[in-house]
Formats: structure tokens, C-alpha cells, sequence
């Protein structure tokens, strides 16, 4: 439970992974096969942990393309990461033959668990070949994708990969009168990742989350997720570009409006989005479109504001084709108007003193 981020998560998980072959003095294994459409946060993760990244490319249809893996597999192979659901809302149905493969040649199977939800209740990643995850509490339990933070990675590993996990951890013993647990630490962990046992604060939410819904409503998550990112997916299809088709997952991604001949880009579509209240969904990402624009409706979202949200993008559309430069200067109801993204990245102005002398 220690991480406090998935990103902390996936650390934690390399670690794992790269002292699993330490341990065993497999020490040519330095290297980390990624997805080209896999979240940044994979590569970096890796980095951090000192490890190279091997991109995998993907295949028309968004899913991994085993015949360019195959090559990459030998011995410096320390395991692969993967999110799967993918990026693109894509189930990857050659999990199976993909971890066959890693594991042939030594290699450990990591699942990002920030696309869990839609597996809720149907899939299992261990039986699909997986041998060490994080899950995003604060996403998949709680909060469409963990509202800012904070957050929560905990980390689950396979068999055989326990003694691994990070110091402290919490042991169950079982007595024949009465259970209780204490703290230990094992010299065989791969150390301390948190101060104690993470965000205590984050967990409880996701605990009050899943006993609000219970074990019988848990399992409906993966099947509402996965019917509104498709009801929003068929709606809106005829006028936003929709690079890859059939039944998506919890997610899915359009790459901009479908007539390319007004000008407005993505980015245009979600600042005039702020101007009727809806937050702006994810943009430019996955790198895979150019112009990407992800919607993950999650399985709380009601009908009524599916519909609204529907009706309120294809009216951006209709705006794009009658008036390009209201859409591309937008916002304009919002307290502060369309910024210099380039200049708000390098020169941000971040003080309340600083903003007012500026404005006098």
C-alpha cells in the first residue's frame, strides 16, 4: 500500500521487477520493452529506476504488434510494460501470446493498472499472464482520473515475488482464537518507498467507495464504463474523426474534428468546452494522432449528462463550420482567457502580488 501515485506505483513495480533478477544475478537484464502508445509516465518510471526503454510498435488496429516484439526478446530483457486495456480504449487480445513470449525468454510481465476499471468484474491480471501491477485507487476507486491528486499505486506481485515488496508491510496472523497483524520488514525487500504506508487519506476513500457499492455493484464498473465511453463513441463519430473503430473499452480516442478544413485543431474544441462548463477531456495523447483527443466518461456518469455532454460537442462542431474564430479563441466565459501556453510553461506567474503589480 506504500506508493503514493501510480507513478510511484510503477516505480516500485520496476524495482521489484529489476530485483527479482538481481537476486538471481541475471544481471544483463537492464532493459524495459514499452507500447509506443504507452502513458509517459511508463518511460520515465523505468529511467528512474535505471533501466532502457525498448518501444514496441502498434499495429493499424492500435493493439501491440507481435511481430515487431518478437525481435526485441532476448536475454537483456528485464520484463514489459503494458496498460491493457491500451491508451486507445483497445483490449489487447494477444495478452496471452505477448506474456508467453516475455516469460519464454525470462522476462516479467508488468501491468499500468490506470485502465483498470473497465476490467472490473470481468478480467483478472494475473490469469491473463501479469506478474506485477499497481492499481490506481485514486482513479479506478474513486475519482475520474484522480481529480489532481493526491493519490495512491498500491502494488500487487504473483507468487514467488512477496519477500520483494517494500518495507514496512502489514502481516495478517492468524491465531486460533482471534487475527491481528503487525508491521514487519524483510531484509529481502527492495527497501523503503514512502515515509510509512502511503495516503492513508486516499485509501479510505477508495475503501468507502467499494463498500458503498458493494460486491455485487463492484462487477457492474467494467460494464458502465465500457457502455458510456461507446454510447459517447457512436454518437459523436460523424463528426469527430474516429481513427479506430469497433467496441472500445472504458475509453477512446477521436483525432480532432472530422472537417479539417475550418482550422480548428483539438485544443480549440477543449478550451470552447470550458465556455459550457464541461472540463476538457484529455489532449494530444496518445502520440499515436495528431490530433488526439481522449473522452473516458467513467461508470458514474448519469445519462442526462452523457446527452449534454453529446449535444454540447457537436454544437463546438457546428460553431467550428460557422464561426472557426469563435472556437479558436476561446475561452471566453471563463475568469482567465486563452494564455500563452509556451510562456505559461516557461515564465509562469505564480504569485498573486506579481499578477496585480502586472495588471496595474
Amino acid at each position: 500500500m506504500n506508493p503514493y501515485a501510480g507513478a510511484h506505483g510503477e516505480l516500485t513495480g520496476l524495482m521489484i521487477m529489476r530485483g527479482y533478477h538481481l537476486e538471481r544475478g541475471d544481471v544483463k537484464r537492464t532493459k524495459v520493452i514499452i507500447p509506443d502508445s504507452a502513458h509517459g509516465t511508463n518511460p520515465a518510471s523505468s529511467a528512474v529506476c535505471g533501466l532502457d526503454v525498448v518501444v514496441v510498435k502498434s499495429r493499424p488496429d492500435g493493439t501491440v504488434d507481435v511481430d515487431d516484439l518478437r525481435p526485441l526478446l532476448d536475454d537483456t530483457i528485464a520484463g514489459m510494460m503494458m496498460t491493457n486495456p491500451n491508451t486507445l480504449g483497445i483490449f489487447e487480445h494477444n495478452i496471452g501470446e505477448i506474456a508467453k513470449a516475455v516469460h519464454d525468454c525470462g522476462g516479467l510481465m508488468y501491468y499500468d493498472g490506470a485502465n483498470l476499471n473497465p476490467m472490473l468484474g470481468k478480467v483478472r491480471p494475473g490469469d491473463i499472464g501479469f506478474d506485477i501491477m499497481h492499481i490506481n485507487l485514486h482513479k479506478t476507486f474513486s475519482t475520474p482520473h484522480g481529480g489532481g491528486g493526491p493519490g495512491s499505486g498500491p502494488v500487487g506481485v504473483r507468487e514467488g515475488l512477496e519477500h520483494l515488496l517494500p518495507n514496512p508491510r502489514v502481516i495478517k496472523i492468524e491465531e486460533e482464537d482471534y487475527d491481528y497483524f503487525k508491521l514487519e520488514c524483510s531484509d529481502k525487500s527492495i527497501g523503503s518507498i514512502s515515509g510509512h504506508l502511503g495516503n492513508f487519506g486516499v485509501m479510505m476513500r477508495a475503501l468507502a467507495y467499494i463498500l458503498t457499492l458493494g460486491r455485487d455493484q463492484l462487477k457492474w464498473v467494467g460494464p458502465l464504463a465500457t457502455l458510456n465511453a461507446n454510447y459517447i463513441k457512436e454518437s459523436l463519430k460523424d463528426v469527430y474523426e474516429l481513427p479506430i473503430g469497433g467496441v472500445c473499452k472504458h475509453e477512446f480516442v477521436y483525432d480532432g474534428l472530422k472537417d479539417k478544413s475550418t482550422g480548428v485543431t483539438t485544443l480549440d474544441v477543449a478550451k470552447r468546452l470550458l465556455d459550457y462548463g464541461f472540463h476538457a477531456p484529455t489532449i494530444y495523447f496518445p502520440l499515436l494522432f495528431h490530433e488526439a483527443l481522449m473522452i473516458e466518461p467513467t461508470e458514474n456518469e448519469s445519462k442526462q449528462t452523457l446527452d449534454e455532454f453529446i449535444r454540447i460537442m457537436r454544437v463546438i462542431a457546428q460553431e467550428a463550420k460557422d464561426d472557426p474564430e469563435m472556437v479558436k479563441t476561446a475561452p471566453h466565459n471563463t475568469p482567465v482567457r486563452r494564455l500563452d501556453d509556451t510562456q505559461a510553461a516557461l515564465h509562469p506567474i505564480v504569485t498573486w502580488r506579481e499578477l496585480v503589480a502586472d495588471n496595474q
